[in-house]
């Protein structure tokens, strides 16, 4: 049995890397009219992974990204104006309509009466508070982590605030590297949400022999009834 469970936000809960991935391809057709080197605008995702250090995760750290590498590969010939078309990219990003996927609601609804939920999501704080009360779920949760790390110290510190055993916890989410491994490795449960894409900064592979603790599905209307076939939910 379980004691908290927890979930992730983005491409979890509701719909997040395909804004992304509509915002990389505005910005390689903003950059085509300066007859740049292909391979030049694709090293955008490494870019970005490097700006981690300082910017944190999200979509602030996107929209930084976009305009350095711009600047920086048109040796800084790129005209105001396809800044400021980067700019309103961003900020369509930061504003777009939160798209929950199905199931979530009634998931949610079904879970919340008997156990504590907690989201823990990591990005900018701002736009993550933003979407969490866009999304119409806020009175689902007892409780909300906005972190800029998933990792084992991250988790411990917020289980060790909320006297949760890592043995009692459950995390749910589409994240290998940072919502399954980091928790299976402090001994707590994590189901693998694995329907969407997912960033591939986020890609993790499991090792060889499938992980005690750890469960998967394909679909959010599938995870009650793994949890339940797995013993972790009151019949």
């Amino acid at each position: 049995m379980i004691d908290w469970i927890a979930f992730d936000a983005d491409d979890t809960l509701w719909r997040n890397e395909e804004y992304y991935l509509e915002g990389r391809a505005q910005f390689f057709k903003i950059l085509s009219k300066y007859d740049l080197d292909h391979e030049e605008i694709r090293q955008f995702d490494r870019f970005e992974v490097d700006n981690i250090q300082y910017f944190g995760y999200g979509a602030m750290s996107f929209i930084l990204s976009m305009i350095e590498l711009a600047i920086r590969i048109t040796e800084e010939r790129i005209h105001p104006g396809d800044i400021q078309q980067i700019i309103q990219l961003g900020k369509k990003m930061l504003t777009h309509e939160v798209v929950l996927f199905q199931g979530v609601g009634e998931l949610l609804e079904a879970l919340s009466p008997v156990y504590p939920l907690m989201l823990i999501t990591k990005g900018d704080l701002f736009h993550q508070q933003r979407k969490f009360k866009a999304s119409g779920l806020s009175g689902y949760f007892k409780a909300l982590e906005v972190v800029s790390e998933k990792d084992p110290e991250v988790y411990t510190e917020i289980l060790q605030r909320y006297g949760i055993r890592p043995d009692r916890f459950l995390m749910i989410g589409n994240s290998l590297r940072s919502d399954i491994l980091p928790v299976l490795e402090l001994g707590g449960w994590a189901l693998h949400l694995a329907n969407h894409p997912t960033w591939s900064h986020e890609d993790d592979p499991l090792a060889e022999s499938t992980p005690d603790r750890y469960l998967k599905v394909e679909s959010i209307p599938g995870i009650y009834g793994r949890l339940l076939g797995a013993g972790l939910l009151q019949g």
